[in-house]
């Protein structure tokens, strides 16, 4: 057996280890899961599907947290604002935070009341139905993870949702309005989403990049953009990551916001004054300036995250807990603090054993991001959510956060013109040099077609041979280059094919899985 046989054997190894590992301490966690629900819950009548809705509900965060988690911090990681142990770090803290703290008491299980619970026969059957919609989601996210798909998680519980609502009680329980919503939010979140990042993105081109003086540009602009992102993320947090603690309405979380931003206006005025002496004018000195911005953004949305995205694991599970406790069938139900921990530590879990691929697929493998990019798009998520909120729209921060990706990839293909000049500044060498080489390889044809060749003949062609060999070796350059500015340009298609059908197929897949699920439990229950 030779050396590369064995080091092949070695790696291949060490990844199974690791799968191992990871499955170890998902499979632990579950346990110990199994455990609290059984020895806290031994005596409540009819326990064993609020025992396995605990095991179901943290096999959901898990999945949350392994692919749901990737959109907040991704863009940071892509950027190398953030090394991924460090976003995983924050991540895991600010997700963990937002579940317990600003989780709520009170979890929407019926999510945008999309089917009419009241339709459901009886308790059992409600019961059924909550099991297998939260089984289905969790096991469509496990397998989107699995091929490196960011979805909505929202989306596939609310999938579970309905297939398991029409298995219990027929199509009469759709709430059809609803459904019309979730399905528009398809196309207006991402499209949202792409557009504000590249508004955002276009405007620090125009207004810093492409300045002859971009350090000077930058301290004019980097502070106005950073205190508006201060005021977005912070009227961001009052709405949705802190309204179960506090209920404002946009106008009074926009002047909460206010004096925040002006604080963070002149900090970072303060802290651009004195990077200025070790900064150069280029590119690379200015994206350093949003660093700070991307930390603080990466960290807020993950708080925001787990306070609201918790409920896609617990939701069900607190409506399970609460049918059996208290003998019916409620659209929104108490959520004990066990619960809660459930959640939060599945989603922590699940980040730190599962999240990194996401992250590296959401931060490098759609396009090519650095800070300013990547500071467009987290603008973007906050501003969307906000004016969708306002608007009404029905919308998915999660296909926010992605669209927002492909907005950015895509204006470089559109609007970067330095990019542009450059790729066309090789194309036009590359033509130049090729018909040198022609010309060259003609004269060299002619040369040695001369049947009486002199000295001074053979020293023309030995020098044809020389200067043939110099322009092929610069066209062969010149074809690499080209090929690499053009391909750092583009948004990765096979990505986007890959992510939009994983969107588009969430709610079916989710429904058909609760369905077969919701059958299967009741064939079994029945016997």
């Amino acid at each position: 057996m030779d050396m590369k046989t064995i080091k092949t054997i070695e790696t291949a190894t060490e990844k199974s280890l690791s799968s191992f590992a990871k499955l170890s301490f998902s499979l632990l966690f579950l346990l110990a899961v199994f455990l609290w629900t059984y020895s806290s819950h031994g005596k409540v009548p009819d326990n064993t599907f609020l025992i396995i809705g605990a095991i179901f509900g943290a096999y959901m965060a898990l999945n949350i947290g392994a692919n749901d988690v990737a959109n907040n911090v991704g863009p940071a990681v892509g950027a190398k604002a953030l090394t991924l142990t460090g976003a995983i770090i924050i991540a895991a803290i600010f997700e963990s935070a937002g579940a317990i703290v600003a989780g709520g008491d009170v979890v929407n299980t019926i999510k945008s009341g999309i089917i009419d619970i009241n339709l459901i026969e009886n308790k059992d059957s409600f019961i059924w139905a909550m099991t297998a919609g939260l089984l289905a989601g969790a096991v469509w996210l496990n397998f989107a993870t699995s091929i490196g798909a960011p979805v909505s998680t929202t989306h596939a519980i609310v999938g579970g949702v309905i297939g398991a609502g029409i298995a219990s009680a027929g199509i009469a329980i759709l709430n059809w309005g609803s459904l019309a919503e979730i399905a528009s939010s398809w196309v207006i979140s991402p499209l949202l989403g792409g557009i504000v990042a590249a508004s955002f993105l276009y405007f620090i081109k125009k207004q810093i990049v492409y300045k002859e003086n971009m350090l000077e540009s930058a301290y004019k602009i980097v502070p106005i953009l950073i205190a508006i992102m201060t005021w977005a993320f912070t009227t961001y947090l009052l709405l949705k990551g802190l309204r179960q603690l506090i209920h404002v309405n946009f106008f009074t979380a926009s002047l909460i916001s206010i004096p925040f931003a002006i604080i963070s206006f002149f900090l970072i005025k303060k802290f651009i004054e004195n990077k200025l002496t070790s900064l150069t004018n280029d590119r690379a000195s200015v994206n350093t300036l949003f660093t700070p911005a991307l930390i603080f953004a990466a960290a807020l949305l993950s708080f925001a995250h787990g306070a609201n995205d918790v409920s896609n694991a617990i939701g069900p599970l607190a409506a399970i807990n609460d049918a059996i406790l208290h003998e019916g069938t409620s659209v929104k139900a108490h959520v004990p603090l066990w619960i809660m921990f459930v959640g939060a530590i599945g989603i922590v879990i699940g980040l730190v054993l599962y999240g990194p691929r996401l992250i590296k697929t959401v931060g490098s493998e759609i396009t090519e991001l650095d800070q300013m990019r990547a500071f467009s798009i987290a603008m973007a998520t906050a501003v969307t959510v906000i004016l969708a909120s306002q608007l009404g729209l029905p919308v998915s921060s999660t296909h926010i956060a992605i669209g927002g990706v492909f907005g950015v990839g895509f204006l470089r293909e559109a609007l970067d013109m330095t990019e542009k000049n450059f790729v066309q500044d090789i194309r036009e060498k590359f033509k130049k040099h090729k018909k040198e080489l022609e010309k060259a390889q003609e004269d060299l044809f002619k040369l040695e077609a001369v049947k009486e060749k002199n000295k001074s003949t053979y020293i023309k062609i030995v020098e044809l041979f020389k200067r043939i060999d110099e322009i092929e070796a610069k066209v062969k350059q010149e074809k690499k280059d080209f090929k690499l500015a053009k391909g750092a340009k583009y948004v990765k298609r096979d990505a986007v094919k890959k992510i939009i059908a994983a969107w588009l197929i969430t709610v079916p897949a989710s429904a058909l899985l609760a369905a077969g699920i919701y059958y299967m439990i009741k064939g079994i229950v029945a016997v």
